[in-house]
């Protein structure tokens, strides 16, 4: 997966989907990040789902006429816990598998992605036009249900990036949008923000779905 370009407003049908294993620890963030952006109002024709480990399920879907797709994940990439990265996965890389065991509840987003030429082949679905990846880099992956701080840090920022790039307020800082605290002392407490990743030239997730 390539480091993103720049992101309009999608045009057509838009599918943000959250995967993840929540009894993995921090592999729950795209779960978690799906489910707070459904508090929030979307535009026409954005679709927002939980997949959690349902690759074999988010493949086929994905096939359903969209023009973007959107995965939500935790992504590890040796960056500081919370970072969050926006990640271009449109072109299907020549590293990928070409043999994808169909194993849903093991599969990478990498091994989602490999799937849906064999998939849209077999079926006549139409691959979408242009697929990303926002991924949180995560601190612990271990067994157990909950996020760690600095990734719990990271989802209502991680909402805030999306909503932004699919034309929800798109000219307000993401963060921008907090009231400033007026106590000092809870000023001081919040948590700081997580940081956005910079170019990257390639990246591969390894983070089960």
């Amino acid at each position: 997966m390539n480091a993103a370009a720049p992101f309009a407003a999608p045009l057509g049908r838009t599918l943000i989907a959250g995967v993840g294993n929540i009894f993995l620890g921090d592999d729950g963030f795209g779960v978690e990040a799906v489910r707070r952006l459904g508090e929030h109002p979307l535009p026409e024709g954005v679709e927002v789902v939980d997949a959690g480990v349902r690759g074999i399920h988010l493949a086929y879907q994905m096939l359903d006429g969209y023009h973007t797709v959107l995965l939500v994940d935790a992504t590890a990439r040796g960056t500081e816990p919370g970072t969050l990265h926006l990640l271009d996965a449109t072109d299907p890389a020549a590293t990928r598998p070409r043999d994808t065991a169909l194993d849903g509840h093991h599969m990478t987003p990498d091994a989602v992605l490999a799937l849906l030429d064999t998939l849209s082949a077999g079926t006549g679905g139409r691959r979408p036009r242009r697929v990303m990846v926002l991924g949180c880099e995560p601190a612990d992956l271990a067994e157990g249900i909950g996020l760690s701080r600095p990734v719990e840090a990271a989802v209502d920022e991680a909402v805030r990036m999306i909503r932004q790039l699919v034309g929800v307020d798109p000219d307000v800082p993401a963060a921008a949008t907090e009231e400033p605290a007026e106590d000092p002392a809870a000023e001081a407490a919040d948590e700081p923000a997580p940081a956005v990743a910079g170019p990257h030239p390639t990246e591969r997730n390894t983070t089960p779905c």
